[in-house]
């Protein structure tokens, strides 16, 4: 698993910083001619100057939220993106909403390099239980696997006996998907009497592997690595592992990324080591953005990868910089608690808290009565579930029992251990 997936990965760390920032400039000037929202949020801005990361910091932090400005404004991406370059493409919808489009070409949010990293090899079958629907998960990973030379069974989420079924005759090797739906699987086969032992690698992402389902993962015959991946970059970092599977501290930065830590609330990069804002800036001409917030927390850690590979490396996902969160696999976003509450007038005040429920992650949302106002249950659990398009549990707050500390979405997952 050592083996890199090209050269570029196993370059000197200043030979790729000078070529990354060597491109820049141009690539700046092409972008936002081709781009005119990304030309108008960097107006004013000496595109010719940018020529390091001191030079990149100064450039303003284009947030989620702005860039949701800018596509109601401009549908459907806002002048972010080369609509002549899309063509032939895909549209996405991500949760919040976000549009985001699909570029041409083999990998477009380049995952191939975490199916390598992960042991993923030519030829292997891969069992793709990412969505397929609206959000463009399973293309971002579809796509790489089979740019790699895999071929991909597109199971999608749900239908978990179906899927069982599927993978029972199938016999894939690989598993792709959320990191907890692979337990569901292999617990559902064997009620069902299935053997589904054919699954030996997976790479999952959109969620927090913890140490505990790996280590079950391995007991089971099943060496799991993880990748971090966007909606807009796609695939921003992977992690890598021994001969043997045992996965290398942190995960290493994709190629053709420039990767900043800020501190939240800022664009000021932070020292090494520092937990901040991961801040994403990508060389993709179709839709080229340029230091998004991507709102999750991380850390840059010290020094190389074991493996060999020589791009910076970080901590992983370390949870969210504002209170949009990620719940199985699918952000939620307080304007949605907020919608909720519009539609339902007997609701005073919500707060949606998010736990783990064995290994699966789990989502209740604590509602107070308004004065006087009764408030059935049955009701907000359909907003809910139609809202976030995830199911969840609807429980009654006491009026004024919830925390008055500004928290419309409470994270209480712990990911220590």
């Amino acid at each position: 698993m050592s083996v890199s997936y090209d050269a570029l990965e196993m370059r000197d760390p200043a030979e790729r910083e000078r070529d990354l920032f060597a491109r820049l400039p141009e690539f700046l000037r092409k972008a936002s001619a081709n781009a005119p929202g990304l030309a108008k949020w960097l107006a004013g801005v000496d595109l010719d100057a940018v020529g390091d990361r001191a030079q990149l910091a100064a450039l303003p932090v284009l947030r989620k939220t702005e860039l949701m400005a800018f596509q109601a404004e401009n549908p459907p991406f806002g002048g972010f993106a080369n609509l002549a370059a899309l063509k032939g493409g895909r549209v996405f919808q991500s949760p919040g909403p976000l549009w985001e489009p699909q570029g041409l070409g083999a990998d477009p949010w380049a995952s191939a390099r975490a199916f390598h990293a992960a042991g993923i090899r030519p030829g292997d079958i891969v069992h793709n239980a990412f969505a397929y629907h609206m959000t463009p998960g399973g293309f971002i990973l579809d796509e790489g696997a089979r740019a790699l030379g895999c071929m991909v069974f597109p199971a999608g989420t749900g239908n978990t006996d179906m899927q069982v079924e599927a993978a029972a005759t199938l016999r894939p090797s690989v598993y792709c998907g959320t990191p907890d739906f692979l337990k569901v699987m292999l617990d559902r086969a064997g009620e069902m009497g299935k053997d589904l032992s054919c699954f030996r690698l997976g790479l999952v992402s959109a969620g927090a592997l913890f140490p505990s389902l790996r280590a079950e993962y391995a007991g089971r015959g099943v060496t799991v690595l993880q990748c971090y991946a966007t909606a807009e970059f796609g695939v921003i970092a992977y992690e890598t592992a021994a001969e043997d599977g045992t996965p290398h501290p942190g995960m290493v930065v994709n190629e053709n990324l420039i990767v900043e830590i800020v501190r939240p609330g800022t664009g000021d990069p932070v020292p090494e080591g520092e937990v901040g804002e991961l801040v994403v800036t990508s060389f993709n001409p179709d839709y080229p953005l340029v230091r998004l917030g991507t709102g999750d927390l991380s850390a840059v850690l010290p020094g190389r990868s074991p493996c060999g590979r020589t791009n910076t490396r970080i901590k992983g996902w370390m949870g969210r910089a504002d209170q949009r969160t990620k719940v199985k696999g699918m952000f939620v976003d307080p304007k949605q608690i907020a919608e909720i509450v519009r539609r339902h007038p007997e609701v005073a005040k919500a707060r949606l808290v998010v736990v783990r429920d064995g290994e699966r992650d789990a989502m209740t949302l604590h509602v107070e009565p308004a004065s006087g106002h009764p408030i059935e249950l049955k009701p907000v659990e359909a907003s809910l579930r139609e809202i976030t398009r995830m199911g969840g549990g609807v429980v009654l707050a006491e009026a004024g029992s919830l925390p008055n500390d500004g928290k419309v979405i409470s994270d209480e997952r712990d990911y220590s251990g």
